[in-house]
């Protein structure tokens, strides 16, 4: 008997219950056949019709937008930004959503990565369950927290700037972005047009005023000249080696955090958020609790904020070690740290790198991977060290928790975990997970 061929189900669509949260910003259902939808727009509980975005007759699960609310929930809300829904912009997932309903929907988030990957309770891993907002961002819903200090705008074949639509190349122009942070959109951006452009950055500093835009060209493209409404320092994407090079002003920004100043140069790696950096400093130090003369490795360091936050308080005898894989990333911790003559930085692949160190043992260790985790050789490397403390920085709970049963498997324990919602109105969340050796909790 011959297989039916397979057809399409894009566009149909399905009433359906919607079921709990999944990872990713949107919630899970079943059409009457029992094919699993994820619903992207809707919230659970709530009876919609689902419009079919991807998948077809044989696809193990489809994608959707909830296109009709027929029964709404308690936490809905009409979305403030007027580009936020199906088919329109893709950058946040929960503008329907309450403030404090989203982040109870990343709570449940972590706890089902965490039960699912790691076979860890809520209780099991030292966490009440809470994502505690940002400083300044528990606002009345309607009102949309302006926290994104770096924006990447897609340019369309008009040269109108925008963002990306939902797993998509095709352009969203927008006039104004809701999330991004005063000092973004005060360099107005989105009202000038970006002829031959492919992509337009804007970055606002925290805690100083630098401004900075980075142009990628579209292919044989020429820069503009930019005349924005703020002094700003412009850079540019190499077409051919993708480097990042200066075109006038400075080619960093400067950063503040833990009362220090961090140069970040050529639109590398810093929290996005403005209280991100402060938070997940104080998070890490209170569960790492640094003792004088202690030896420390922060891996993945970007421009050393962890490395120079535990240079602070290890004492003139003590040790850091940061690895860090960016090579600008590298000169900039390099510089930001250089009046700490107790930190080190080397460049590379942290799991080529520490094996070469040399090192056997220390006393602490900081780890800020990128979204896919550490992985379980860099784990496995860790927990032959037998460091006092560990303290895990996550933006990605799925990654976290499989990293998190390695550690159990190497014989370390979660002593805390905290949730932090750097990312208000995405599906997006940061967690700070601290570990000790398994016996020390016996």
């Amino acid at each position: 008997m011959q297989n039916e061929p397979t057809s399409s189900l894009v566009g149909e669509e399905y009433e359906v219950e919607v079921g709990p949260v999944a990872h990713g910003g949107h919630c899970i259902a079943r059409t009457a056949e029992n094919q699993v939808l994820f619903v992207r727009h809707t919230l659970p509980g709530e009876k919609v019709v689902a419009k079919v975005t991807d998948g077809d007759t044989d696809s193990r699960f489809l994608r959707a937008d909830a296109v009709r609310i027929l029964e709404p929930s308690k936490d809905r809300v009409e979305a403030p930004c007027p580009y936020a829904g199906p088919g329109m912009c893709g950058g946040c997932d929960w503008q329907h959503a309450k403030p404090g309903a989203q982040r109870r929907l990343k709570g449940e988030v972590i706890a089902e990565q965490l039960r699912r990957l790691a076979g860890l309770t809520p209780e099991e891993a030292g966490w009440d369950g809470t994502v505690m907002p940002a400083d300044g961002d528990k606002l009345p819903p309607g009102e949309v927290p302006a926290w994104r200090t770096r924006v990447q705008y897609a340019v369309d074949a008009d040269g109108r700037a925008g963002l990306r639509k939902h797993r998509s190349h095709e352009v969203q122009p927008v006039d104004h972005c809701l999330i991004a942070a005063p000092g973004v959109s005060e360099l107005g951006v989105e009202k000038r047009e970006w002829p031959q452009m492919a992509a337009v950055e804007a970055i606002t500093a925290t805690g100083s005023n630098d401004r900075q835009v980075i142009l990628t060209p579209r292919p044989g493209g020429r820069l503009p000249l930019v005349e924005l409404d703020k002094p700003v320092s412009v850079l540019r994407v190499d077409e051919k080696d993708g480097g990042v090079h200066r075109v006038h002003g400075r080619a960093f920004v400067r950063e503040r955090a833990d009362d220090r100043t961090y140069r970040v140069g050529s639109g590398g790696f810093w929290q996005v958020h403005p209280q991100a950096a402060n938070t997940l400093v104080r998070a890490v130090m209170q569960g790492l609790l640094p003792r004088k003369n202690d030896t420390a490795l922060d891996l993945y360091c970007g421009v050393g904020l962890f490395a120079g936050a535990i240079g602070q308080r290890i004492g003139e005898k003590g040790a850091v070690l940061g690895i860090e894989s960016g090579k600008r990333a590298v000169e900039d911790a390099r510089h930001n740290l250089k009046d700490l003559d107790r930190v080190r930085i080397e460049h590379g692949k942290v799991d080529q790198v520490l094996p070469r160190t040399g090192i056997t043992e220390c006393d602490l260790i900081v780890l800020d991977p990128p979204r896919a985790g550490a992985g379980k050789q860099v784990v496995n490397h860790l927990v032959s060290l037998g460091a006092r403390r560990i303290a895990y920085v996550a933006c990605d709970p799925a990654a976290l928790a499989r990293d998190l049963a390695y550690f159990a498997d190497g014989g370390y324990r979660v002593r805390t975990l905290r949730a932090f919602d750097l990312f208000p109105m995405t599906h997006h969340v940061e967690c700070v997970a601290i570990l000790e050796p398994a016996e020390k909790g016996l």
